[in-house]
């Protein structure tokens, strides 16, 4: 059920608004000086077909197909063309929220009024987001240059009546769905097909997604190493400030401050505060350092997509200039490319594999009775049970895919479109390569909850205000009892939660001073 209205006016959108419209959470509407540069830029397209000036995108032919002029009754069937020839997708559908990302990003895009759409473009991917009408759009298609055209290409068919749609919980005809949303077809006039789906909505909509995921995630990711700390009774002497002070990466200082703040209360810490231990293990010792750098990378990722949620990327770009009009009004240029898009999102998949990479070590310290565990394997009758020891092979074996998923995938290009097109980023494939790394990531910190749960549950102890209250969310989930059982629903239900903020919500409500959440 929705619950808000976000008001698209190309220049304030964030990631959290595209969340919530991704997820049904909230529809959209669009700001009245927007419409208005809407309507400016569009009289300068007008102005052109009526003129019969020959401009890429308008009325000529596309990619290396540039210096073919089209006539002036057939600029609308060009359009239509363009599309259907463009809609080439293929491999898996892409996710609900997926689709309707895209259509929030691109039609945000166009009410920057560099587009020179059709008002009728914007008022039909409008409605379908408020009427939740999802075309039906593959996945694997996109080179990220020009843009995200073979998926935009679905989408705009299903703007036109064409293809199938996903409409009330059933994939339909699109003609249908539109029928009874009581809509039109959307007629395509000049550039209104090239500007649905030259630019990268895609990229960009997978991307705030992905960084709505990370905020909870890399937050879990701390608590859960908190949990850790205190089920192998390790100490927080080296989260001292004056350490990471000397060393002043703002990433590290930050993991190193907000792990001070997990723990603050913990009576376990309190219990072997004069142990003769001397040092912890890197796992747990230098987790400012490596948790950090990851915080760092988040924060690259976030700067980067607010800019390119509300950036113009399609081509050719239009510039209204009432009083002196001509040629110079539109420019052709390459901001459809999404280099920048991809090289944030392989940067943050490589950060991904580290963080789960310490992660995984920390549940070996817990497990390995020649180490930190407790007793072997957490079992309750080692020996005759295997306890926790597999927990710690699954957790490898996300690890050993996230190893493939921190290989770069703007690493590749390929030359396209007759050579025209001789550099592409392949960021729509980092930006999905980046969700999946996600999701193996949650896997692992999941692995590492599910077994210092279990290790401060055998200790009976006290932890911090923060980690009792992830414990209890945690009770939740996990059975009782330390016999040997298939764990696998509840580490899964445990992954599925950490990428979102409802545990996390119950934690801050418990504790006095809410956890520090950005750098």
């Amino acid at each position: 059920m929705t619950n808000r209205v976000v008001t698209l006016d190309g220049s304030t959108l964030n990631t959290l608004d595209v969340h919530d419209v991704a997820h049904g959470l909230a529809t959209v509407t669009i700001s009245d000086d927007a419409m208005q540069r809407v309507h400016i830029a569009r009289s300068v397209v007008d102005r052109i077909v009526q003129g019969r000036e020959t401009v890429y995108g308008i009325n000529t032919g596309f990619g290396s197909l540039v210096h073919t002029q089209v006539s002036a009754d057939e600029v609308e069937r060009l359009q239509l063309n363009l599309i259907r020839s463009h809609a080439t997708g293929l491999g898996p559908e892409l996710p609900t929220e997926c689709v309707r990302a895209m259509m929030c990003v691109r039609l945000n895009s166009l009410v920057k009024g560099h587009s020179g759409c059709h008002p009728d473009v914007v008022e039909q991917l409008k409605d379908f987001i408020n009427h939740s009408i999802h075309p039906i759009v593959p996945r694997i298609g996109s080179l990220g240059a020009s843009g995200d055209l073979a998926p935009l290409s679905h989408l705009a068919c299903g703007l036109v009546g064409e293809g199938k749609v996903e409409y009330d919980g059933n994939v339909i005809n699109a003609m249908d769905a539109l029928q009874q949303c009581e809509l039109a077809p959307l007629t395509l006039r000049a550039k209104d097909g090239l500007s649905l789906i030259n630019g990268t909505s895609l990229i960009t909509g997978m991307l705030a997604i992905a960084v709505e995921q990370l905020r909870q995630l890399l937050t879990y990711s701390d608590i859960v190493a908190g949990m850790s700390i205190d089920a192998t009774e390790s100490t927080l002497t080296p989260f001292d400030s004056r350490i990471h002070n000397t060393r002043p990466h703002q990433g590290q200082i930050f993991v190193a401050k907000r792990m001070e703040e997990i723990l603050s209360d913990s009576n376990i810490l309190q219990h072997h505060e004069h142990c003769n231990r001397v040092q912890d293990p890197y796992s747990f010792r230098c987790i400012p350092q490596v948790h950090g750098p990851v915080q760092e990378s988040l924060q690259k990722l976030i700067t980067t997509i607010s800019i390119e949620l509300n950036s113009s990327t399609d081509n050719p770009l239009i510039f209204p200039d009432p009083e002196n009009p001509g040629s110079h009004e539109v420019v052709s240029q390459g901001n459809f490319h999404a280099e920048i898009l991809g090289i944030v999102a392989d940067s943050m998949s490589l950060s991904l594999f580290e963080l789960s990479s310490i992660s995984e070590r920390r549940i070996d310290q817990m497990l390995d009775p020649n180490r930190r565990a407790i007793r072997p394997f957490l079992a309750e009758n080692p020996g005759l049970e295997s306890g926790l020891m597999i927990v710690q092979y699954v957790a490898g074996a996300s690890l050993g895919e996230l190893r493939g998923h921190a290989n770069p995938r703007t690493a590749f290009s390929t030359t396209t479109s007759a050579g025209q097109e001789d550099h592409v980023s392949m960021g729509a494939t980092a930006s999905w390569n980046l969700l999946e790394a996600i999701q193996r990531c949650a896997e692992v910190i999941a692995c590492e909850a599910f077994v210092a749960h279990r290790a401060i549950h055998i200790m009976d102890k006290e932890s911090s205000t923060c980690v009792q209250a992830l414990i209890r969310c945690l009770n939740n989930v996990v059975l009782p009892g330390l016999h040997d059982r298939s764990t696998s629903e509840e580490i899964q239900s445990i992954a599925n939660e950490f990428v979102s903020s409802r545990w996390l919500s119950i934690i801050q409500s418990m504790i006095e001073t809410p956890l520090r959440k950005s750098i």
